[in-house]
C-alpha cells in the first residue's frame, strides 16, 4: 500500500467521539458492510442534528468487573454501560476495581438495552475523579460545540 493509500485510510476513521451513556442508548443503530454504528443526537443542538459515532470515548465509575469474562460494567452520569475487552488492553488491568473512575475509548457493538464497546484505550483517572467527573458532561458539550463550529467554517471555505 502506497503512502496516498495510508493516509486516505486514515482519513476515513473518524477519531472517538465524546458522548454519554443516554446519547447512545436514545441513539438509532446502524449496521453497514460489517461496520457498527449509532446515530446520536448532539447535546444542546436542534432535535434535527445528528451525528453517527462508531468509536467513543466515555468515562465513568466501575460498577462491577467481570474479569473472567473481560467485561467491565460502568456508569457515568446518565446511565450504565459496558465495556468488553478490558484484559486485552496494556495497563488496563491495573485500573479495574470497583470504584476507580475511567477514560475509556472503543469500537461500539451495541447500544441496546445498554451501550456496549470494545475496549481499544483505558486510562484511571480516579487521582482526580471529582474534576473530572463534574466537567465530563461539560466536554461532551464542548466536543459538540467545537465539532459544529468547525464544519460551519469548512462550509464557509468551501464557497
Amino acid at each position: 500500500m502506497n503512502s496516498t493509500a495510508i493516509i486516505s485510510e486514515e482519513k476515513k476513521k473518524s477519531p472517538p467521539i465524546k458522548v454519554l451513556s443516554s446519547q447512545l442508548r436514545e441513539g438509532e443503530e446502524n449496521k453497514s458492510n460489517g461496520k457498527y454504528e449509532c446515530t446520536i443526537q448532539r447535546l444542546g443542538q436542534e432535535k434535527n442534528t445528528s451525528l453517527k459515532v462508531s468509536v467513543v470515548w466515555m468515562q465513568g465509575t466501575v460498577l462491577d468487573v467481570r474479569s473472567d469474562q473481560n467485561v467491565v460494567l460502568l456508569m457515568d452520569e446518565t446511565g450504565t454501560f459496558v465495556v468488553n475487552g478490558v484484559n486485552n488492553i496494556p495497563k488496563g488491568k491495573p485500573c479495574l476495581l470497583r470504584g476507580n473512575y475511567l477514560m475509556v475509548m472503543g469500537l461500539l457493538q451495541a447500544v441496546s438495552p445498554e451501550p456496549v464497546l470494545r475496549a481499544v484505550k483505558m486510562a484511571d483517572l480516579s487521582e482526580r475523579a471529582a474534576i473530572f467527573r463534574r466537567m465530563w458532561k461539560f466536554e461532551v458539550s464542548k466536543a459538540e460545540l467545537l465539532n459544529t463550529i468547525c464544519e460551519m467554517y469548512a462550509i464557509t471555505q468551501s464557497y
